[in-house]
């Protein structure tokens, strides 16, 4: 993706908004402009037309809204998605509908960095995939029972799971965004309407919900051990029973975590 553009689409049924959309995307020379739309039924027409890489989408909409274009998607190739909305309330819907960001009205200049920088690298993971799935298909004429095997690893979640993940995150703390490594990140606890991410002895405080972040951290590594709290298994130093039935977990750093008797089951992943 270095050297390709991002080809984006704009959705939005006031003009004054798609203006501004546009005029702030100008200072992003790694995005082209291919498309601008009034309406969701328009969208529809022009992402299965033009195929856009990246769909800045609002969500409030006359008619077809943004998330009705999004179902309108199912079972053809969609792009990605970033809900634009005046409303925060909505942050929630978004994320529910596999939208990889999303930004509140007016949009800030590095809140649009930060959406520009989590497409350029989930697109850097999809064009690794796709060539992945093209090596796949090459190997795949040397034998039937090279064919075969391919298939399963094809069909096997896992294995396909594996492609969402990026071992490198970005979140908007405050004023800043801050990159993480996964391995960085030790666990993840709610705080009210925000999340605080524990990482290298820091934490910091993100406008983001709990079921989002799932989406974005690889389960094999990354497990939810509370109503509120999600931890790096790698992390875990000890597991100490508790006579209701809890656990208590004890990170490396010290920190100690409650596992509730609701996600008993994760216990396994430690013995």
């Amino acid at each position: 993706m270095n050297s390709e553009k991002i080809r984006v689409m704009l959705v939005d049924d006031e003009p004054l908004a798609l203006r501004g959309l546009k005029l702030r995307l100008q200072n992003f020379p790694e995005v082209e402009i291919i498309g601008e739309c009034a309406n969701g039924r328009e969208a529809v027409k022009e992402i299965k037309a033009h195929s856009p890489d990246l769909v800045f989408l609002d969500i409030q909409m006359p008619g077809l809204d943004g998330f009705g274009v999004v179902r309108a998607m199912i079972g053809a190739p969609a792009p990605l998605f970033v809900f634009v909305t005046a409303y925060d309330k909505y942050a929630i819907d978004a994320f529910e509908a596999n939208a990889l960001d999303y930004i509140v009205k007016p949009v800030e200049e590095e809140r649009l960095k930060d959406a520009i920088h989590r497409a350029r690298e989930a697109l850097k993971s999809k064009v690794a995939s796709d060539r992945e799935s093209k090596l796949i298909e090459m190997l795949a004429s040397l034998s039937d029972d090279d064919r075969d095997r391919i298939k399963e690893l094809i069909n096997d979640p896992t294995w396909t799971e594996q492609q969402r993940y990026s071992e490198r995150l970005s979140f908007k703390d405050g004023s800043k965004v801050v990159m993480l490594t996964a391995d960085e990140i030790e666990w993840i606890d709610a705080a009210g309407d925000y999340m605080c991410i524990h990482a290298g002895g820091k934490t910091h405080i993100i406008r983001e919900t709990m079921k989002a972040l799932e989406h974005r951290l690889d389960p094999a590594r990354f497990q939810r051990v509370h109503r509120s709290a999600i931890v790096n298994i790698d992390k875990v130093k000890e597991l100490h029973p508790h006579s209701n039935g809890e656990y208590f977990l004890i990170l490396e750093n010290g920190s100690e975590l409650k596992l509730s008797r609701s996600y008993k089951e994760v216990v396994a992943r430690f013995l």
